[in-house]
């Protein structure tokens, strides 16, 4: 069994949590599926992917940092070298999407993780619905004022994606982004 097929085994029963609604098996076969079909998945990228959404509380502020970790951990137990376990650990803290990628692996694992934002419409929607549904237990109107403030710091930004193989989603997440937020702000 090679190390990636081992690396699934471990985090597939994180990612089936009954209380997961989005940070699921499937949105990583989806960053997986993003990262292969523009021809950038390396066994490295692919690590990181299945440690990235590892630990997810929606009440804490460090689940990437407690991912990393964890994931981390495991590889150094099976043996991994130690710029592996390092270079995975870097590229699952950068999914936190509070700093600009510091490497071209880091910015390619960020934008196949926001991949989701310039989806269709209606894949979009889904997805949105879902992350209410990981936040159910916070009340609406302070659900809304956070996610507000989460979909404007991404349309502050310069460039949502920062790699030319994912530039060509940036319109289509802009118009989801707005969409969402005019749901949002709607009294």
């Amino acid at each position: 069994m090679t190390l990636l097929s081992q690396a699934e085994a471990f985090a597939r029963p994180f990612y089936a949590a009954p209380e997961r609604a989005y940070h699921t098996a499937e949105h990583v076969g989806a960053v997986l599926d993003a990262l292969a079909s523009r021809e950038v998945l390396t066994p490295t990228l692919a690590l990181a992917v299945w440690g990235h959404d590892l630990i997810h509380d929606p009440s804490a502020g460090d689940n990437e940092a407690r991912s990393a970790a964890v994931f981390g951990d495991w590889l150094a137990a099976e043996g991994a070298d130690a710029g592996l376990v390092g270079e995975v650990r870097s590229l699952i803290l950068a999914t936190r999407h509070t700093d600009p990628p510091s490497t071209r692996a880091e910015a390619l694992l960020v934008d196949a993780d926001l991949s989701i934002l310039g989806t269709d419409p209606a894949t979009f929607a889904a997805y949105d619905a879902a992350i209410r549904q990981e936040y159910d237990f916070v009340p609406e109107a302070v659900y809304r004022t956070g996610r507000a403030r989460v979909l404007r710091g991404f349309l502050e930004r310069d460039r949502l994606y920062t790699t030319p193989e994912f530039a060509g989603l940036e319109d289509q997440a802009r118009a989801n982004l707005q969409a969402a937020l005019g749901q949002l702000t709607l009294p």
